[in-house]
Parts: C-alpha cells; structure tokens; sequence
C-alpha cells in the first residue's frame, strides 16, 4: 500500500509541476542584469563609497561576497503560483562556482561555528544537483553547476473549522427565575460544573492533541511533494524559467496575473465568508479576469532618468471601453484657465465621463455575475442602475476635464482664533495675527451642465456659505488658506486662493500643454528645482535640511508623469519618469553619489 501511495503521489507531482518551464506563472518577475550591466557594471556599484560604508559599519553587509557567487550580469527570476491546488515560490541565481555555492550555504547555516560546538548542515547530493533543507524550515537551496534554486510549497495546513452548531450547551441556562437556594442545594450544580470544566479541558487536550497530528503529517506530504518537486526539476536537468510576459529590454521586468491575484484576495476572508453570506454578492474573481488579464510593470535606469511603465492589460471587451473613456476630446475653454507661465506642479486629467456612464450598467452585471444572481436579476440591476444614471444628464455635470496647479509658496498673515480662560476661569475666545506659509494652487473642471452650477452657487450664498466678490465668490472660512474662491465662467469652473496666475490662456505653457494632452489623457509634471526654491524661501526649511533640499534639486530637474490616450494590443500604459539634470553616469551611481553626500 505505502509503494503504491509513492507512486501514486509520484504521478501528481510530475503531472502538477512536470512542465513548469512553460506553464504560466501568477507572476514573475525578472531582473536582467545582461541589460542592466551594459549601462552600469556591477563592479562600479559594489565599490562605491556608500555600499562600502555599510561593509565596514554596524550593518556589515559585504555584497561583493553574494557577487562572488552569482553572476549578476545575468538574468535573475522570482516566480511562483499562489492559485495551483499546490502553490509555491521559486527564486532562480546564475551562479559561477558549484563548489563555491556548497562552501557558502554551510558557513552560512553552521551552529556556534566560533565555538567547540559544531553542527554542519546536512547536504543531499544527487549528482546531478545538491539540496540543502535548513532545520526548523521550509524553503530548500538547490543547486547544480550553472544555477542555485530557492524553493518552497507555501500551502500553510489549516484545521477543520469548529463546529459551532454542534456544540453542547447544557451547562448554560437561560431565561430561569431567581430561586434562594440553600449551602446544600448548590454543592450538587458545583460539582457538575466541575465535571463539566474537567471534560472540556480533556476535550481541548485530545483537540490539540489531534491538531499537532494533522499538521505534523501535512507538513511531512508538504515535504515530500517539495522533494519531488525539486526532483522533476533538476533530474533531467534543469532549464531556467522563461515567460512572454516579461519584457526583456527593461532592467526589471515583472509581471501579474489580475485573476489570480484576486483568487488570493477573496481566499483572504474566507475565514469571515463562515460567517457573513454578503461575500456571495461580491466581484467574483473571475469576472474580474474577464476584464483585466494582468499587469507589467517595469523599470528602467539610464544616466539622464530613471522610469517606471506600468502597463494594464485589459481583455478585448474592457479594452474597447477604456479606449472610448480615454480618448477625450478636451474642452477648450479649460484653457483659458492656465497659467501662462510654467508652474511648480501640476496634473490634468482628461476622461470621456459619458462613454463611462454609458458602460457603467454592464460593468457592474458582468462584475457581479454569480450563481447567486440568475440572469433576470442581472437585467433587473442593470436596467435599475440605467433609470436612475441619465448619461446624457449626468456627464454634464463633470464632463471629465480636471487640471490641478501648485504655483508658489507665499506668506501670508491669517486671523487666529485662541482659546483660554480668564481670572474667573470662564472660557475667553481672542483673535490674533499671525504669519503662515501656504501653497498658491488652482483646479479647474468643467461642467456644462446648464443650471445646475449656477443653483448651487446661489444656494451657498443663501445659506452664507459664499460671498459675492466681482465674477468670483469667496468662500467662507477659509482665510486659513490664503482665502478660497469659486469662479464659474460659462463651462468652466475654477476654484484657487490666487488670481495671479493666469490670464487668456495663451501663454507658453498653454501651448506645452495643449501638444502634450493631444496624446495624452493624463500629464503631470513637479518641477525639483523651482518646488525646493520656494519652499527654502518660506522660511520651513532652515540649516543642514536647507542645504539637502538644495542639493536635492541640484541632481534630479523633475518628476513627469503621463499616460497616451491610445492602447496598443488592449494594453494602456502609464509612465513616471525621474529626470536627471546631468547625465555623466548612470542614475544608480548618481542617486549612490547623493545619498552618500546626505549622509554625512
């Protein structure tokens, strides 16, 4: 029997894992150090200053040991499944030397090894590969002559639910009348409670007893599947992990199955979904899958930038739809609410607000589709959400144009209120002056609604919310912020604590603007060296902060962030770039070079 249950698990395990080099993964990711090395080499990183610095301190952390042992101009992977009936990790390290990596694991993992005591690690070697279990864990070092492997199954054992309805409860009474009883009447109920703790603590006894048992023979099959894991993937040699979702010109490449992550997300509360039936109406993972496949995400380093690109892959319905809300066609009065001059900051945000609404009813059917809700549900849902949601309505009251402006850092003086008390010691209410540093900022939307903004307007004026000043209205309370007003010029609904700022939208910037959100539907920029010098200038920052700010804005010139209008293969991409204001070396050794400076 027990040769047959080997065999049996034997079979399981090769058809789980037999072709684990060309399955699909959960996520992977990919450090390409072939691509890397060819901006900055890894010598020129391990012998700068700062990784030196924390080589000889308190922190003695040697990287050129780990580069010692693996070639770190190659490609490294992390990949694994959190979604298989039999989840795991693996973490993939091209390495020089065989013997090298053997000599490494056991002065690594060897006891007292200062002492007389000693304990060396026991090493498997199979030949073809050697296996190295550290006691009291789970994860296995594997390697042969090209590659060291972690591995580990992170199925964790979970015991059987306590059966809560099942339960005894004749010790508990309820809804009994008072009775006076006497000494003697209470000995007999005394001794049955007693009876009754001594069994419930044999019960709790023979439960851990049967829980200790359970999880030490699950972790046993644990380890025997991971034995025969590691065998399927190194007996017949061993053939390093690949996937087509990784991009390979980035430096760091990673990639995420959206359904499996949600998989991982509902199984979360499954503990809670014992107790709550609501999670039955919930987003089903999926029906998520059905709208999002996955996400890549990837890094970037080169001497003038550093970026990251974020790209959501959708599935061929959701990808029609997210094309239609982010090809917006921008109303051009918004314009004539920017700056003409460049800013410290700013982002607009340019979504087509009815093509939204309009798919809204059949996101949400197809989101919560479940065997809970039949179809006739659905259509009831989806044509309740389509009476009270007019797209044609409603889009008008935010069309979709949002755009946001830092421009400066002033100083201004506010009325404060201060509270004490007397020689009475009755509560006494001040007012006193005082200088205070605020940001000088503006968002503007528009809205083409054609009462609705101007009612609400008036309705803050009825009930004192705002007052009329001229073409703006002042809004009350706010002096804390350099006093707040709200201006609605036809569409266009602006709402700042300054008026300096722009004029007929026809300035340079405008122009910058308007070319980068003719492909764009998201554009951002923080320019470092303009934000620091107000923010130095306002008197918050003073001493060795000054000068780090200072030297901050000296090495990188801003952080830009935008996102194209078109998808490519049902792909939207969003990208946040650091820029460099110099572009000698590479961005690595530069930020090295900066944080070693702020250091000292």
């Amino acid at each position: 029997m027990k040769q047959f249950y080997i065999l049996f698990l034997i079979l399981a395990t090769h058809l789980t894992f037999g072709q684990v080099n060309s399955k699909s993964y959960d996520y992977f990711v990919q450090f390409n150090g072939d691509q890397l090395s060819k901006k900055v080499s890894v010598d020129q990183i391990l012998n700068h200053p700062l990784i030196n610095k924390y080589k000889e301190g308190k922190a003695s952390l040697d990287l050129k040991k780990y580069a010692a042992l693996f070639k770190l101009d190659q490609k490294i992977t992390v990949h694994g499944n959190f979604t298989d009936s039999i989840p795991y990790y693996q973490v993939t390290l091209p390495i020089k030397n065989r013997e090298a990596v053997k000599q490494f694991l056991i002065e690594e993992h060897t006891k007292n090894k200062n002492t007389d005591s000693v304990e060396v690690p026991v090493i498997q070697d199979y030949g073809k590969y050697a296996v190295f279990t550290p006691k009291n864990q789970k994860t296995s070092f594997v390697w042969n002559d090209n590659y060291l492997v972690l591995v580990e199954l992170t199925k964790n054992y979970k015991p059987k639910p306590y059966d809560w309805e099942n339960r005894t409860q004749d010790s508990i009474a309820i809804d009994e009348p008072y009775q006076e009883t006497s000494t003697e009447t209470t000995e007999e109920p005394a001794q049955e409670a007693a009876a009754v703790a001594e069994e419930t603590a044999e019960a709790m006894a023979v439960s851990n007893a049967v829980y200790e048992k359970e999880a030490a023979d699950f972790n046993l099959l644990q380890a025997e599947q991971q034995s025969l894991f590691i065998k399927s993937l190194f007996e017949n040699g061993f053939t390093a992990p690949v996937s087509e979702k990784i991009n390979a010109a980035a430096d760091i490449s990673s990639w995420l199955n959206y359904s499996s992550a949600m998989t991982s997300l509902n199984s979360a509360y499954s503990l809670l979904s014992k107790f709550v039936s609501y999670n039955k109406f919930l987003p089903m993972q999926n029906n998520a899958a059905n709208m999002v496949k996955g996400i890549n995400l990837d890094f970037y380093f080169e001497n003038d930038n550093a970026r990251i690109e974020e790209v959501v892959e959708y599935a061929e319905p959701m990808a029609q739809i997210v094309a239609k809300m982010a090809d917006r066609k921008i109303n051009k009065n918004i314009f004539n609410y920017f700056p003409d001059e460049k800013p410290l900051g700013y982002m607009s945000y340019h979504i087509n607000t009815k093509a939204a609404l309009e798919k809204f009813p059949t996101l949400v059917a197809d989101l919560f589709q479940s065997q809970y809700l039949v179809k006739e549900d659905l259509t009831v849902i989806t044509d309740l959400i389509s009476t009270i949601v007019d797209e044609e309505a409603t889009a008008t009251l935010f069309d979709g144009d949002l755009s946001m402006f830092l421009y400066h850092v002033n100083e201004v003086e506010v009325t404060k209120k201060v509270y004490g008390y007397d020689e009475n010691y009755e509560e006494k209410i001040t007012e006193e002056k005082v200088k205070k540093n605020i940001p000088l900022f503006s968002m503007v939307f528009t809205s083409t609604h054609p009462t609705f903004g101007d009612k609400l307007i008036q309705l803050g004026v009825r009930k004192k919310f705002l007052e009329q000043k001229g073409d703006f209205y002042q809004i009350f309370g706010t002096e804390d912020y350099g006093t707040v007003f709200i201006k609605k010029d036809k569409d266009v609904v602006l709402i700042a604590n300054t008026l300096d700022y722009f004029n007929d939208g026809k300035g340079l910037f405008v122009k910058e603007a308007k070319k980068e959100l003719k492909k764009n539907y998201i554009s951002g920029k923080l320019n470092f060296a303009r934000a620091s010098f107000a923010y130095e200038n306002s008197g918050k920052v003073k001493g060795k902060d000054s000068e780090k700010l200072k030297r901050l804005s000296e090495q990188f010139s801003d952080i830009v962030m935008q996102s194209p209008k078109k998808l490519i293969d049902n792909k939207l991409k969003f990208e946040l770039k650091l820029n460099a204001a110099k572009s000698d070396k590479n961005i690595i050794l530069q930020t090295l070079d900066l944080a070693e400076e702020l250091s000292k």
